[in-house]
């Protein structure tokens, strides 16, 4: 069978790893921790997938700017505390390995940090699912289209023969501004009605409807 995609690029929090309801919750804290208002579910979880200090900053408008480095250290003091408690949805490791065995490129392109994705890709069940990589901190935070431009250059794949696949608005707004195309999963951090004007191919309500879609389509 041909395929549609030569690379596809996933989110990684709130797209293949159940992460959201515990980094809204490390969100909300930190800013709590630094005298800020604490922000609502619905605010915490719009910046998933956007660089760290982006993310906070726009969390916390009532931090100074001086506190940023304090508000990144207690995010990561809490996200720390409870990283062992995020795992992979369910259905995600036979999506990856089917993919992998049609011949796709594999990548990850997320708002975590460098360190925070090594440490998470050197679990077992990861090693050698993706063939690259990008994070917010070695390139530029969502949506702007660093991140999917250097894997498509790394890869010698065009824009469109690249798929996005995200939780966000900001994943396919990423897409959008690389020229890409995407699909938008309901299951993680955004409401899905935000997807719509963004024109993904398609809107996933689970991993094995993704999962579905991806061998008939991609």
């Amino acid at each position: 069978m041909s395929c549609q995609f030569d690379l596809i690029a996933f989110d990684w929090d709130g797209t293949l790893f159940d992460s959201t309801a515990i980094i809204t919750q490390c969100i909300q804290n930190a800013v709590q921790d630094v005298g800020g208002a604490r922000p609502s579910d619905k605010d915490a979880s719009y910046v998933i997938g956007m660089g760290l200090m982006q993310a906070l900053a726009h969390a916390a408008p009532d931090v100074p700017v001086e506190r940023y480095p304090e508000l990144g250290a207690r995010y990561r003091h809490h996200y720390t505390a409870h990283q062992n408690d995020i795992s992979l949805f369910k259905g995600v490791l036979g999506m990856l390995a089917d993919l992998k065995s049609r011949n796709h490129v594999l990548t990850v392109a997320t708002g975590k940090s460098r360190l925070g994705l090594d440490e998470a890709l050197n679990a077992v069940e990861l090693k050698g699912v993706f063939d690259g990589s990008r994070t917010a901190d070695e390139t530029a935070g969502k949506p702007h289209p660093r991140m999917l431009n250097e894997l498509m250059a790394q890869f010698g794949v065009e824009p469109a023969r690249t798929l996005m696949i995200g939780d966000t608005t900001h994943d396919l707004q990423m897409a959008l501004n690389a020229q890409c195309p995407s699909v938008g999963v309901s299951y993680g951090a955004h409401e899905p009605d935000a997807f719509h004007a963004l024109a993904p191919l398609f809107i996933a309500h689970s991993v094995q409807s993704l999962h579905q879609w991806l061998l008939e389509n991609a």
